[in-house]
């Protein structure tokens, strides 16, 4: 459900000729913001039992504050074999969420579009590439996600989903536009996956050499944001 709707919203802002197409410079990034908290919202919602991570990175940091369990009605126990298959799980969903919406747009892809269009409506990529400086991007907003999540905790906002679909919004508006905002392995890896397997006209390359920042980026951030959380709890 996360990516989806995540994956339609960019595709809906950038690719020919869909209704969206044409948003006008921020406008189209606020619709992509806003598109992915909603996205998130849903998916949260959805994915209730399990404890709703989405993200490995979020998986991570819960490891790394010491957590218990997973969260969730399952409250499965945190140990290494519930781990990897969070971590599995989250991969799948993602690259599944990413081929529903290229099946959406199948239309829109057929059409003439910059190659790298067509890969931005599956993965992020930076603005002005610089592996260390990208990577930084990406571990500053999954800390900031991981950390603020963590701390929802203890609040009697009872906001929900709704709070982490804000913060989101909040990451993608404030720290998005160096790199596109991956702050989560699994939505940048696998749907990168499906853009190699699908038959998308005029694709063009991957972007294999770029694929590790939002993977390393957002574990890096979600341990140090779980780390620090539970250091000050």
């Amino acid at each position: 459900m996360l990516l989806l709707l995540g994956a339609g919203v960019v595709a809906n802002a950038i690719l020919p000729k869909t209704k969206g197409f044409g948003g006008g410079g921020g406008g189209a990034w606020l619709l992509i913001n806003f598109g992915w908290g909603l996205a998130v919202f849903a998916g949260v919602y959805v994915a209730f039992k399990s404890g709703a991570h989405l993200n490995p990175a979020v998986t991570l940091g819960l490891v790394a504050n010491g957590a218990d369990n997973f969260g969730g009605s399952a409250a499965l126990e945190v140990n290494l074999v519930n781990t990897l298959l969070y971590l599995a799980a989250e991969m799948v969903g993602a690259f599944l969420g990413a081929v529903l919406a290229w099946a959406a747009y199948k239309q829109h892809f057929d059409e003439e579009a910059d190659p790298a269009t067509k890969l931005a409506v599956f993965s992020t990529g930076p603005a002005i590439r610089s592996y260390g400086w990208n990577l930084v991007t990406e571990i500053l907003g999954t800390f900031v996600l991981v950390f603020v999540i963590l701390h929802f905790a203890h609040t009697p906002s009872q906001l929900g989903p709704l709070a982490v679909a804000l913060l989101v919004v909040g990451i993608g508006a404030s720290l998005g536009g160096p790199t596109g905002y991956a702050i989560n392995p699994a939505r940048d890896l696998g749907p990168r996956i499906a853009h190699a397997i699908l038959p998308i006209p005029g694709k063009g390359s991957s972007d294999w050499g770029y694929s590790w920042v939002p993977v390393v980026g957002p574990i890096i951030g979600g341990v140090l944001g779980g780390l620090l959380a539970a250091a000050i709890a």
